[in-house]
């Protein structure tokens, strides 16, 4: 590319922002926004993402193996695609399991496709299923609150506090005893009416309308935060004790729970890679902990992936905190670093968060610009990172961050590379890395689902010299761009399901006249090296 294009402004109502492996744009961020309509709600699965429209229409991308976007069968769809089949309907409410979708729409009619195997499409069987299949049971009788689904599990919550759920009980996940898998819905009844739903991998969390925090199903490693005298019935709904005031929410992960006071943050479970924002030496903890870090916000909501963690403040601010893989954190291009602590995301100063949704490999943001004549945002520089000004006196985006003194004495024992190598999450980029024999671990994918492409050195080397070239071209600039009617990863036009309405998406997927080609805008400044050539899965 002989010149850089200029990236557009994002426009007043806003964009919506993809970090990590979301098939959008894997391993670097990207955005892309609606020409004539607003996002309204994201939810992310395991691979996938299913994104409402204030109009109520539903967008879908991403994995597609098991036909959890509900149009029609495919591997990966890497494109923002409408589900016509639902054009008639309004849908008003999403979630995504690790291999399923559900929707409800505005008339209480609850939709279900993908992955079956537990029986968590509610539909009374186990068959897989890759178009949405309304669940009889609910048949817009119901009003419905809130939608979770975790990795074969499903729940409904109404608006006048009855919870469904239904799919794998294996570890109790359902609150439903020694019960075998259920395929359609069940009550979930503790005489009183509940407020919040989320169902985890293997565990589950719900909070009353009086306040109070009950978990069940897989009990190891703290993620109940129930006391070992209460872990024998962890397949019954429990009261999780240890945190003064109300509980307003909770979020499950893969193997950690998150919940959320007027005043406090608390969290519990499993924190090897900093996904609790405890700090770097708690791994686990089996009650559950203030996150000191955040007490002095006021949170909005909270979101958790498989091994990670968002938050929104009260003033639209975004912290993320756990693994760093992909860049999911949305910390910067280069930042693929575990955090310990919720860290601010400083590329957002300038937008007014309105909210995010985390997945297995992935994150999602809808934000808006801030208005020009809002309060600036204002850091304690005492306790986290501070905003540096210029001399202009106008407010950086740049924050500045003062190490601490175990960081200091390390950097006096330690040359930088070391240190570097110390802090990162990736290996080392080096000619060597595809060549490696050592196996890559995908926590998200089924071990028996991988499959690795043999690369020869000479094939390495050419990519190396070519992606060499192309930065010296691109003056660090990195744009993706793909044919409207080219195969992308094996599947065809047609395996869409009649479904690839795009032309609705503007700038981040534009149309160029001239060659038919959709490019997804996500040019950042990269340092030396092309993300996206870094694994091949």
């Amino acid at each position: 590319m002989a010149a850089e294009e200029e990236e557009k402004p994002v426009p007043d109502s806003g964009a919506i922002f993809t970090f990590g492996k979301s098939k959008f744009a894997d391993n670097c961020p990207s955005k892309f926004w609606l020409k004539s309509d607003k996002p309204a709600y994201i939810a992310c699965g395991d691979e996938h993402t299913a994104v409402l429209t204030a109009s109520g229409k539903l967008y879908v991308f991403g994995s597609n193996i098991n036909g959890q976007l509900g149009i029609g069968s495919g591997n990966v769809i890497t494109k923002p695609t409408s589900v016509k089949e639902l054009k008639s309907e309004k849908i008003k409410l999403a979630a995504c399991g690790r291999n399923h979708t559900l929707i409800c729409t505005a008339q209480g009619k609850v939709y279900s496709s993908g992955w079956n195997s537990e029986g968590q499409l509610g539909l009374g069987d186990t068959k897989e299923r890759s178009s949405f299949q309304e669940i009889a049971f609910f048949s817009g009788q119901y009003k419905i609150k809130q939608l979770s689904a975790g990795s074969n599990t499903s729940a409904a919550l109404t608006a006048d506090g009855k919870l469904y759920m239904w799919g794998e009980n294996s570890e109790g996940q359902l609150g439903l005893g020694n019960e075998k898998n259920i395929c359609t819905p069940q009550q979930i009844d503790i005489g009183k009416p509940i407020s919040w739903i989320s169902c985890g991998y293997y565990h589950s969390a719900f909070v009353t309308q009086d306040g109070d925090l009950y978990t069940f199903g897989e009990p190891e490693n703290g993620k109940l935060g129930l006391p070992a005298e209460k872990l024998d019935k962890h397949k019954k709904p429990q009261r999780v004790p240890g945190i003064p005031g109300k509980v307003k929410m909770v979020a499950c992960g893969g193997g950690h729970t998150v919940a959320v006071t007027d005043r406090e943050v608390y969290s519990f479970g499993l924190g090897q890679f900093g996904q609790l924002g405890h700090g770097t030496f708690i791994f686990e903890t089996n009650t559950p902990k203030v996150v000191d870090a955040l007490k002095m916000h006021k949170i909005r909501y909270v979101t958790c992936g498989e091994n990670h963690t968002a938050v929104i403040t009260d003033k639209g601010l975004l912290y993320t905190f756990g693994d760093g893989r992909h860049g999911k954190l949305g910390l910067g291009e280069e930042n693929f670093t575990n955090q310990f602590s919720p860290t601010l995301c400083r590329n957002f100063l300038k937008f007014n968060i309105q909210s995010v949704a985390c997945g297995g490999c992935h994150m999602l943001v809808f934000a808006v610009p801030r208005p020009k004549e809002s309060e600036p945002i204002i850091i304690d520089e005492l306790k986290e990172n501070y905003l540096s000004v210029n001399g202009d006196g106008e407010r950086s985006t740049t924050l500045q961050r003062s190490p601490s003194a175990r960081v200091r004495r390390r950097e006096k024992k330690h040359s930088p590379e070391q240190i570097r190598d110390l802090t990162r999450t990736l290996p080392p980029l080096n000619s060597n890395l595809l060549e490696s024999s050592l196996p890559i671990p995908n926590r998200t994918v089924p071990p028996n689902l991988l499959k690795v492409r043999q690369v020869s050195s000479e094939s390495s080397a050419h990519d190396s010299a070519a992606a060499s070239k192309s930065d010296e071209k691109q003056s660090h600039g990195l744009v993706k761009s793909f044919s409207a009617d080219e195969d992308t990863d094996s599947i065809s036009q047609h395996s869409f399901g009649g479904t690839t309405d795009i032309l609705n998406m503007t700038h981040a997927v534009s149309m160029n006249q001239g060659n038919s080609t959709f490019s997804p805008v996500h040019k950042r400044k990269v340092s030396g090296i092309l993300f996206h050539i870094l694994f091949i899965y």
